[in-house]
């Protein structure tokens, strides 16, 4: 699966670089291509992740915990786990990020879940999954949680639609 690049609409790319295990445990090493200005996510965070980008072009900012930084070509921003974070890309033109996930969970089950729904029609003009049942999808590949909603309220409400989703076959 190694080298396999997802297509958005908009032109973005999502490619899959490596995955594996090294001295450091599982990871997963992917690389983004955005094209357009803005979010590339809400705030979340993830209970076990650690993710770190490093920019190769363009200009990409980071909010984790409240603080905000802008990263430039060849800097680096590590999410660890708990830490709330959002992350846009302030580029002129595109912004191309190398993004290490460790453990790798189910991220690129997220990316390639995202890519169908888009792909599809599925999303509204936020990215968010106009189906409950995909949403609940979604949140179950995302290993992690909203920034905002209280997660015992997540766990129930949109775990609930995942266990739901799953029983109908809602998969990639």
């Amino acid at each position: 699966m190694t080298g396999k690049t997802l297509v958005h609409p908009d032109g973005r790319t999502v490619t899959l670089l490596d995955s594996g295990t090294d001295d450091q445990g599982d990871y997963l090493l992917v690389q983004h291509t955005i094209v357009k200005q803005g979010p590339m996510n809400g705030p979340h965070w993830h209970p076990v992740l650690q993710e770190t980008f490093t920019v190769q072009e363009g200009l990409m900012r980071f909010v984790i915990n409240g603080e905000e930084t802008i990263i430039e070509q060849g800097g680096q921003a590590r999410i660890l786990p708990t830490q709330i974070h959002q992350f846009c890309n302030v580029s002129t033109d595109r912004l191309v990020a190398l993004h290490e996930i460790r453990p790798p969970g189910q991220h690129w089950n997220m990316f390639e879940l995202v890519h169908k729904l888009e792909c599809e029609g599925k999303l509204n003009n936020k990215g968010i999954p106009s189906n409950p049942l995909w949403l609940g999808a979604a949140w179950r590949v995302m290993d992690g949680y909203l920034a905002g909603p209280p997660r015992i309220l997540q766990t129930a409400v949109l775990g609930g639609l995942a266990r739901l989703a799953d029983l109908l076959k809602y998969r990639v």
